[in-house]
This record gives structure tokens, C-alpha cells and sequence, in this order.
């Protein structure tokens, strides 16, 4: 594919040589208007129409095929510049259907605009009034899951379009004098990262505001989803550095793993899932146990429901990742078995036949976060078999019946103590009626800011001289929100220590013995307890990264 793609760009270099001379302007006095990396983690001075706009792992998404989806910042006065932006098609509606830049944008509905599309050509359009006229067109490699840098530069009535620094299409259009710069992703899924407009002739030298202006942004890795961050598609990122215990960790950057998935151990730095592999976008279920047999790092996006029917294995260096807010496995699950580094998010998991997600066997730094569970038939996550390192974020249990495992049995002392550290944050247990979790060994479970509402059973049990920090959380109506010192079943009793959590319409909180402090592991930031019911309902279940 490389080597295609070199071919291709140097035949194109020689179609283009007139094209370059042309629009080839002086950028010695060239200015930066506008840049955004996304690196503050929102889109603040974008306007978007159509579609589902985000910003995650650093980068400008937009989920969904089913809309003409507009983001658009900038001034109206702008005139001559060179919009930039990276681009990475994730699913075309069709051939026809379109992801690339804007420049001149009037409003929503005209403007120029720079395009890749499903049909493998790169295309100069005007659109005005909503309608498309094509202005220029030239074949071009497209492929899914793959960075494309274009460049559209208008000055005057002339029009230019760049690939990868190849110039490839020209035209002369002067229906539209001046306007804002924008993205496009027409019945398309896409990403958008590093947009930056450069200044030309007749431009106003005072532009409105990037929200993170850089006069020369640096170069940094593809963004990676989850993360967010995370991980996110790249063909070739870094991997994002870790809080490490040795050090003293500042806050976590958004959508990127926390808690005990980010800390440096047994050889792992962190939780970064399949950053360094391709992305490859997922809707059958002979696609997806495809992708999550394959040795090597991958970043899987999951579109649509997938049925399985069982606890399927998922081998290290992974990311499975749902587009949009309605990806589904139904069915079935993930099974980890003596596997690391890997991220399960944005994902509703439903009818499972025996366990959603079943951390086991060793498996070390798994992060599960902003999924929804769904009736499964046994547990919604289990932590097990001497498997550590996990963190549990940002999850909605939707009535479920058994939440979380920790620890599979009475007698797994031998695999278990010195192991299942464990955080669990910012979870909705919604009406879900107990094992939230319930812990058998492990020390530190961490427990903090989760809204337990409902649970009919117990909220958190702690045994086997498991360990639990309890703090921050906000119980509403849960009979018995915590059980240590009794045991529970015929488990004998654990240790668990809370403190600041809120209590309504609820029964005591039963506490006992001492706890191993997480913060000599990782930082974290515990938020005042009152406000954790707007948060969490709020902020957990996919759709919400």
C-alpha cells in the first residue's frame, strides 16, 4: 500500500506541475489565522451543522454516516488564504459521499469545499444553496481508517486542492469572494485533526481567535482513541506517557486511561490499547472476531450491533471502540485470557449469554469505560484469576443483576492476594441489585464519585480480606450500601474504609480495618459527592466520550 502510494504521488507531482506554478504564492509574509489542534479537549470557537461532533483523543470527530455534517470557525471577512487540516475517512454513506475541507464559507450551505471521496477521487466542489457543483476532480488512493493532510488555498477566483503536499486539482470560481474555513464530512464518518488557515494576499490581518492559536503548531502524533487517548486511528502514533508511582503524576489528559490502567507496571507503561496499528472499522461478526484474533496492535471501531454468541478471546494491544452512540454486541462478549493493553469503550453490551467482559488469567491494564450494560445473563464485568491493573470508568449498569466481580472464589487466595488492584470511577449502578463490586482478596480496590441508585441487594461487598477505599460516592436509596466486617454469603469478612460519601434514603455503610492507599499508585481527583448524580447521569454510557 506504501509503495502504491508513492507511485501514485509522483505520477501526480508531474500531472500537477502546471497547477503548482500557478497558485504557488510567496509565504514569506504569510500569517496564521487560525489553528486547532484539539489538544484542549473541546471545540470552542467551532459551529457545526448536521451529524454528531466531538472532540476525543484529541481530535475533531463526526459519528454517523446518515448526515451532511458542517463544522465551521473562522471570520466571514477572510478572503485569499490555505485551509490545512488532517483527515481521516472512518465510513462513506456510499461512493459518492464525501470528508474533506471548506474554505469561504457563507453559511452552512455555501461555501468551497476540498473532498476525498468513497470512490477513491479528490474533488474541488462549490456548494451553494445546499447544491454540489464539482469545479475540478482527480483519482486519488481513498482508503478508510488512513490520515490524509489537504490543503485547499483560494486567492481571487482561483481555487487549488493538495494531498499529502500533492497538488492535484485547480479551478477558477468567483461565485464566492469570502467566508469562514471549515470541515465537511457529507454522509460521512470522520475525523479531523490539525487544522491551521494560513494568511494570503487581501486577507484581514486580524483574524478572530483560534481557541488554541499557535502561530506555528508542532507536529505530534496521530491522536489516539481512547484517548481520547486513548486511543484513536493512526497508522503510526507514539505512545502517550503514563503516570508513573515514582513520580508525582499531574491530572490525567482527557480520554486517556486513569486509575490503575495507567500505571507503569509488569512492563507496561500505561493503558494504550492498539496506538501504533491500523484502525479498521467493524460491522459483522465475522469482521469482529477477525479483529480481535489478530496479533499486533489494532485499533477495531465497532458500527452497528455485532451478534456473537459467547465470551469471545481478545489478544493484547487492542482497541474496540464504537462509532457513534449505538454500537452493540449482543449476545456474547470479550474474554481476556493472559492479555494486556486493551481498551473497550463506547459499546452497549446486551443478552450476554454468560459474562460481558471477563478480565481473567493474569490479564493486566484493561481499561472499560463509557459502556452500557445490558441484561446480561451473569455478570456485566468480572476481574478475576489474578488479573490487575484494570480500571472501570464512566460505565451505566442498566438494571442489571450481578455489576462486578472481583475475586471468582474463596479459595483463589493463592492467585489472587498481591493482585486485583482494581479502580472503579464515575459508574452509574442504575437500579443494577448488587456486586458493585463485590471483592474477594484484592488490595486497593479503589472506589470513588460512582451513583449507586436503587441497588436492591447491597451496593459493595467487601470479603476474603479484600480491601476497599469507599470515598466520594453518592448512595440514593440502597438498603445496604456496604458490607466488610460480617462477610457476605459464606465469604468471610474484608476490609473497607469510606469516607465523604453521601448516604440518602439509605442504610449504614459497614466498615472495617485498614486499606492500602491507591495514591502512592496513581493521582486522582476525588469531586464533592453531591454533585456526582448530575455527572454520572450525565457523562456515563457510550455517546458521551
Amino acid at each position: 500500500m506504501r509503495t502504491a502510494r508513492r507511485a501514485w504521488a509522483a505520477a501526480a507531482v508531474l500531472a500537477a506541475t502546471v497547477a503548482v506554478s500557478a497558485f504557488a504564492v510567496g509565504r514569506a509574509d504569510a500569517a496564521t489565522l487560525f489553528s486547532d489542534d484539539f489538544a484542549d479537549g473541546n471545540a470552542s470557537g467551532w459551529s457545526t451543522s448536521g451529524g454528531s461532533w466531538s472532540v476525543s483523543a484529541q481530535a475533531y470527530r463526526q459519528t454517523g454516516t446518515g448526515a451532511d455534517a458542517k463544522a465551521q470557525a473562522g471570520s466571514t471577512s477572510w478572503t485569499d488564504y490555505t485551509v490545512q487540516a488532517r483527515v481521516q475517512p472512518v465510513a462513506f454513506g456510499n461512493s459518492t459521499r464525501a470528508a474533506g475541507i471548506a474554505a469561504r464559507a457563507q453559511s452552512m450551505t455555501s461555501f468551497y469545499a476540498f473532498v476525498l471521496t468513497g470512490g477513491g477521487t479528490a474533488q474541488l466542489r462549490r456548494i451553494s444553496g445546499g447544491g454540489v457543483t464539482v469545479l475540478a476532480s482527480a483519482p486519488v488512493p481513498v482508503s478508510t481508517g488512513t490520515w490524509y493532510t489537504l490543503a485547499l488555498t483560494v486567492a481571487g477566483s482561483q481555487l487549488s486542492g493538495s494531498v499529502d503536499g500533492v497538488a492535484l486539482v485547480s479551478a477558477g470560481d468567483g461565485n464566492l469572494a469570502a467566508g469562514r474555513a471549515g470541515l465537511v464530512a457529507a454522509y460521512t464518518s470522520a475525523i479531523f485533526d490539525d487544522v491551521r488557515v494560513d494568511s494570503g494576499p487581501g486577507t484581514p490581518p486580524s483574524p478572530s481567535p483560534s481557541p488554541s492559536a499557535s502561530a506555528s503548531p508542532s507536529p505530534r502524533p496521530s491522536p489516539s482513541v481512547s484517548p481520547s487517548p486513548s486511543a484513536s486511528p493512526s497508522a503510526s502514533p507514539s505512545r502517550p506517557p503514563s503516570p508513573s508511582p515514582s513520580t508525582s503524576p499531574g491530572p490525567v489528559p482527557p480520554n486517556q486511561a486513569d486509575g490503575f490502567a495507567s500505571v507503569n507496571a509488569l512492563g507496561q507503561n500505561g493503558t494504550y490499547g492498539g496506538v501504533g496499528g491500523p484502525t479498521v472499522v467493524v460491522d459483522t461478526t465475522e469482521e469482529l472476531l477477525a479483529a480481535i484474533d489478530t496479533i499486533g496492535p489494532m485499533i477495531i471501531q465497532v458500527q452497528g450491533t455485532i451478534t456473537i454468541d459467547s465470551k469471545r478471546g481478545v489478544r493484547p494491544n487492542k482497541t474496540i471502540i464504537g462509532l457513534g452512540s449505538t454500537a452493540t454486541i449482543n449476545g456474547g462478549g470479550f474474554d481476556f485470557y493472559r492479555s494486556y493493553n486493551v481498551i473497550v469503550r463506547n459499546l452497549t453490551f446486551t443478552n450476554a449469554e454468560d459474562d460481558a467482559v471477563n478480565v481473567g488469567q493474569n490479564s493486566h491494564h484493561v481499561w472499560i469505560d463509557h459502556n452500557r450494560f445490558v441484561a446480561p445473563v451473569d455478570g456485566s464485568i468480572d476481574i478475576v484469576r489474578g488479573a490487575e491493573y484494570v480500571t472501570v470508568s464512566w460505565n451505566h449498569f442498566d438494571h442489571t443483576d450481578k455489576s462486578m466481580l472481583i475475586g471468582h472464589s474463596d479459595g483463589s487466595g493463592s492467585e489472587d492476594i498481591g493482585h486485583l488492584k482494581v479502580t472503579i470511577h464515575h459508574n452509574f449502578f442504575d437500579h443494577s441489585r448488587q456486586r458493585h463490586p463485590r471483592v474477594r482478596w484484592g488490595d486497593p480496590v479503589h472506589v470513588y464519585n460512582n451513583y449507586f441508585l436503587g441497588n436492591e441487594l447491597y451496593g459493595v461487598a467487601s470479603t476474603q480480606n479484600g480491601g476497599v477505599l469507599l470515598e466520594g460516592n453518592y448512595f440514593e436509596n440502597v438498603p445496604y450500601p456496604c458490607f466488610s466486617a460480617s462477610g457476605y454469603a459464606d465469604s468471610g469478612p474484608g476490609r473497607l474504609v469510606q469516607r465523604n460519601n453521601v448516604f440518602v434514603a439509605s442504610g449504614p455503610c459497614e466498615t472495617a480495618g485498614t486499606v492500602a492507599d491507591p495514591g502512592t499508585s496513581y493521582a486522582y481527583t476525588v469531586a464533592a459527592p453531591g454533585t456526582v448524580p448530575a455527572t454520572v447521569t450525565s457523562g456515563a454510557g457510550p455517546g458521551r466520550l
